[in-house]
């Protein structure tokens, strides 16, 4: 993860972060809308970046730990998205100790971020992400496909196999979804996404 973190914090101009920050959430997510919670509950927002959907999420009356360890970006937003209803955090995937000591959460999401993880590091990645969930509760991770801007690494993501990471992680599969990016540039690029809905189905032994 070094390089993707070095390559986002060299990146992390206020250009980026505006483009980054003003996106509708309500269009990022639309493929998953129906299935986010009404009731508040405890959300973690893993890469949260500027904090964009950490505050949508507060706006809604969730409490948010909003995950990002980048401090170009984290500072930021958390100067952009002063909230009492949420936490930030400096730590990083796979291993996330710190994240856990909040633990447990109703939804956790990955938003952009799944296809940084080298390839080696997902499964482990998916069973910390397991612990830190609710029985019942529900992860969302957002699966980019297509080239990666210079100098942020990412890696190939095959929906299939992460769907078989997850079960064998303790998560089953409530939807997935593919959709062309909600971005122009990105379109043009040939980016388009898998949105996946795993459900926290039983305690992993």
């Amino acid at each position: 993860m070094t390089d993707v973190l070095k390559g986002y914090a060299e990146a992390a101009t206020p250009e980026l972060i505006s483009r980054f920050d003003n996106l509708d959430c309500r269009e990022v997510y639309a493929p998953v809308l129906d299935l986010l919670p009404i009731r508040p509950v405890r959300i973690a927002d893993i890469g949260a970046g500027t904090g964009r959907d950490a505050a949508w999420f507060a706006s809604q009356g969730h409490e948010v730990l909003a995950v990002e360890p980048v401090s170009e970006l984290r500072e930021p937003g958390m100067r952009l998205h002063a909230s009492e209803r949420i936490r930030w955090l400096s730590d990083s995937l796979p291993v996330l100790d710190k994240t856990l000591t909040h633990a447990p959460f109703d939804l956790i999401t990955l938003c952009g971020v799944w296809h940084h993880i080298e390839i080696e590091q997902r499964q482990l990645a998916l069973e910390v992400l397991t612990r830190m969930m609710e029985e019942g509760g529900l992860l969302i991770m957002s699966l980019r496909h297509g080239p990666s801007p210079a100098g942020r690494p990412s890696y190939p993501i095959r929906p299939d196999e992460a769907i078989a990471q997850a079960k064998k992680a303790g998560l089953g599969l409530i939807r997935a979804l593919e959709t062309d990016s909600i971005q122009a540039g990105n379109r043009a690029s040939g980016v388009t996404w898998t949105w996946i809905v795993l459900k926290k189905i039983h305690t992993k032994t």
